[in-house]
């Protein structure tokens, strides 16, 4: 059965893109290798992603992580234009069973702020681990937003750094 992993760069600040969902300034990090993000590669069966997320991966012409990985992907949305390598899924419930399934015993990588927070929602979040970069956004995407506040517990799995990023891992409690 597969594992629901929230897999994710962040500010020091908290945002995982700056306004309008603009994810460049993780291009001028100059962070060497990660091993904690090589791992996680070699552990991820799957992708699930929304559309906002959808729009910025298409530029890499059909590849996330930077084209390090290769696999089935899966886009929540019902307005999005198709593109080589991705699949369109109009239904939350939809993609979250195709992900599920074609990841297998492997982890469904969860990218996307609202995608990995409805996971969560719906008690299928398992575990969350964010790279933590040295730069301070102000402004953008939070990492995890629900409005009115909610609480969740996280179990500490691992903490580890990579030149100047945190990657911080927690289990879902």
């Amino acid at each position: 059965m597969a594992r629901f992993l929230y897999h994710v760069t962040m500010s020091l600040d908290g945002f995982i893109a700056a306004p309008g969902d603009d994810m460049s300034w993780l291009g001028g990090l100059s962070t060497g290798p990660n091993p904690a993000a090589e791992r996680v590669l070699g552990e991820v069966g799957a992708v699930l992603m929304g559309h906002h997320t959808y729009a910025p991966a298409t530029t890499a012409e059909g590849k996330v992580y930077g084209g390090r990985w290769h696999g089935p992907i899966f886009v929540v949305t019902r307005d999005a234009a198709p593109a080589p390598g991705f699949t369109l899924v109009p239904a939350f419930t939809e993609a979250v069973a195709a992900a599920s399934e074609a990841a297998g015993g492997d982890y469904v990588a969860v990218l996307g702020a609202t995608t990995a927070r409805r996971c969560l929602e719906a008690g299928m979040l398992d575990e969350v681990l964010v790279h933590v970069a040295p730069i301070l956004l102000g402004d953008g995407v939070r990492l995890f937003e629900h409005p009115g506040g909610t609480r969740v517990r996280l179990d500490p799995v691992e903490l580890s750094h990579a030149g100047t990023i945190a990657n911080v891992r927690y289990r879902v409690a």
